[in-house]
């Protein structure tokens, strides 16, 4: 091999082995900034506990919200037809979170209970995240559950 050839290939090597580098280290930190969504019957069935953060989606609990007196801390329960997740949060909630209403909160597990960094209110009667959406059905499947979440026959019961 003369010279000459020997110069480019080294060239092409180089720029092939930087390009691969620069691809790698996108995709590791593309993947330490997604946020998974996962139902509470997701999370206690173990399919969260490889992800640092995720997303959690469902139900407030009807009275599960209590706040702190002396800071902004508020706890309270998100459920879906198949479990229930206790939730921790300080900071200043959405003007449109209730009890009964979906709810998406971004965190991380600590022990059992979930702590959220940011919580997300649906805007209005109609709306829900199609992804949120869609987890939701798969954990209604096999249940009389219409697209408010309410029970058999609109009794509110899961």
């Amino acid at each position: 091999m003369n010279p000459v050839r020997k110069r480019r290939l080294t060239i092409v090597v180089a720029i092939l082995a930087a390009a691969a580098v620069a691809i790698g280290l996108t995709v590791f930190a593309l993947q330490q900034n997604m946020n998974y969504l996962f139902t509470p019957s997701q999370v206690q069935s173990g399919a969260a506990t490889s992800y640092k953060t995720f997303r959690l989606g469902g139900m407030v609990k009807s009275g599960s919200i209590q706040r702190a007196s002396d800071s902004l801390k508020v706890t309270f329960t998100v459920i879906d037809a198949g479990g229930a997740m206790p939730v921790e949060y300080t900071g200043i909630l959405p003007d449109l979170f209730r009890d009964n209403q979906s709810v998406i909160a971004t965190g991380h597990m600590d022990n059992a209970r979930f702590i959220a960094t940011e919580v997300l209110a649906k805007h209005d009667e109609t709306y829900m995240p199609k992804e949120l959406k869609d987890a939701m059905a798969a954990a209604h499947q096999g249940r009389k559950i219409d697209e408010a979440g309410n029970g058999e026959r609109g009794t509110g019961n899961p």
